[in-house]
């Protein structure tokens, strides 16, 4: 990780529900975490020397957006200017799963455009993502 090179920020519809929203952010979150264990940083002790796991080394903006506005991002993740970015998408269909093999069954049966995204999370080049999201406000 190139904390001064590298960014990670989150999109979220800001239209959902606030359960479905924390649903969102802390799928989207635990897949990146999984993808690049660089983000995290080490465990650390308290001032009574209890154990506390490492949590994110680098800020993680949620930054609002809509419907329209992160099925656009996702298309233009797609292409090949945006193909270094690490991408984790969250859609109705994964939340309308109760497991993972029903997810992995609904989703192999769905064309893209018929996905309706709840969120996006993309990490990587700070000017890439800063030219995908940088106008973009934080969800509040």
């Amino acid at each position: 990780m190139d904390s001064q090179n590298d960014k990670c920020v989150m999109v979220i519809d800001e239209n959902l529900p606030l359960g479905i929203i924390a649903n969102t952010a802390a799928v989207l979150g635990i897949t990146l975490g999984k993808q690049h264990e660089e983000i995290l940083g080490p465990d650390v002790l308290d001032g009574t020397k209890n154990n506390h796991l490492g949590i994110t080394a680098i800020p993680v903006p949620i930054l609002k957006g809509s419907v329209q506005i992160i099925k656009e991002l996702r298309s233009r993740l797609y292409t090949e200017e945006f193909q270094q970015l690490t991408v984790v998408d969250f859609s109705d269909v994964a939340q309308s799963c109760n497991d993972y093999e029903d997810f992995t069954e609904k989703i192999g049966r769905t064309e893209e455009e018929n996905l309706q995204y709840f969120g996006i999370a993309m990490y990587g080049n700070k000017k890439q993502v800063n030219k995908l999201t940088g106008s973009m406000g934080l969800l509040r």
